[in-house]
C-alpha cells in the first residue's frame, strides 16, 4: 500500500509540475505559487476531517514547517521553470529534494539505506554537475532556482513526515506556504482557476506522501514520490520540443538512475 500511495503521489506532483510550470511562463511565478497554495488548502479543509488523527501543537508545527518548505520550494519551481527549460530545472530540484531527505534520515532519524541507495546518493552529484554543463561560461536559465527549489522540497518532506497531526498538518502546511509567497504575488491575479486547481493536485500529491510514510520507511516514501520529474521533462521534451545538450542529457540520465537506486534500496 505505502509504495502505491508514494507512486501515486509522484504522478500528481508531475502534472501538477508541468502544468504549473506552463503557467508561470505566462503569469508571474509568484501569483501561480500563491493561487496553487490556496487551491490546495481547500482540498486539504475538504479531506482533513474524514482522516483519524490526534491533532497536536507539535504536529501542526511540523505541518507548518513543510508549508514553508512548500513556499519556498515551488516560488523557485515556478520561477526556474519560467526562464529555463523544464526539463532541467524539474529533475535537477528533484535530486536535491531526494538526497538531502535521505542523508538526514540517516544521520537524525536512524534509517540504514542499502549499498544500492547509498550509490544513488553518490550519482546524484555528477548528474547536477552534468545537467548544469555548457559548452561556454554560462549556466543553463534557472539552475540556481532549481537548488534552491531542491531545498525547499526536502524541507517539505522531511517536516511533513514527522507530523502527527494527520491531514491536518497538511492544512497547516497550505496556510503557512500561502503566508511565504504572498509577498510575491503581482497583480493583476488571473488564471486563478488552473493555478488553485494546480495547487489542489500538489495537496492531493502531498495527501497520499504523507500516508505512505505510514507505511514505509521515510527514505523509501521520499524517493518513490520523487519519481515525478519523469512525467514533466517526458511532456516537456516531446510536446513543448524543449532541446538539451548531450551532457545535460547524460546528466538527466544520472538522475533517474540516482532516483531509481534509491528506490530499489
Amino acid at each position: 500500500m505505502g509504495v502505491l500511495l508514494a507512486l501515486a503521489s509522484a504522478l500528481a506532483y508531475g502534472i501538477a509540475d508541468y502544468a504549473g510550470g506552463l503557467l508561470s511562463r505566462r503569469v508571474h511565478f509568484g501569483t501561480v505559487a500563491f493561487l496553487g497554495q490556496v487551491g490546495g488548502l481547500v482540498v486539504a479543509l475538504a479531506v482533513a476531517p474524514f482522516v483519524p488523527a490526534h491533532v497536536g501543537l507539535g504536529g501542526l508545527a511540523w505541518g507548518a514547517l513543510s508549508g514553508v518548505g512548500t513556499g519556498v520550494g515551488m516560488l523557485f519551481l515556478y520561477r526556474g521553470i519560467s526562464r529555463g527549460a523544464m526539463s532541467v530545472v524539474v529533475p535537477v530540484s528533484a535530486v536535491g529534494g531526494v538526497a538531502l531527505p535521505v542523508l538526514v534520515g540517516v544521520a537524525l532519524l536512524g534509517d540504514r539505506p542499502s549499498v544500492l541507495a547509498w550509490a544513488g546518493i553518490a550519482v546524484a552529484v555528477p548528474a547536477l554537475w552534468l545537467v548544469a554543463h555548457t559548452r561556454g561560461p554560462a549556466k543553463p536559465d534557472g539552475l540556481t532556482d532549481a537548488l534552491f527549489a531542491g531545498a525547499g522540497i526536502a524541507v517539505q518532506y522531511l517536516a511533513l513526515a514527522q507530523a502527527e497531526a494527520g491531514l491536518w498538518a497538511v492544512v497547516a502546511g497550505r496556510v503557512a506556504a500561502a503566508l511565504v509567497v504572498l509577498p510575491a504575488v503581482r497583480r493583476p491575479v488571473t488564471a486563478w482557476v488552473p493555478a488553485a486547481a494546480c495547487g489542489a493536485l500538489a495537496a492531493l500529491a502531498l495527501t497520499c506522501y504523507l500516508l505512505a510514510t505510514w507505511h514505509q520507511l521515510l527514505t523509501v516514501a521520499v524517493v518513490l514520490s520523487s519519481l515525478y520529474p519523469a512525467v514533466p521533462v517526458l511532456l516537456a521534451i516531446t510536446l513543448l520540443r524543449e532541446r538539451v545538450s548531450r551532457w545535460q542529457v547524460c546528466g538527466l540520465v544520472c538522475a533517474g538512475t540516482a532516483i531509481g537506486l534509491l528506490a530499489l534500496g
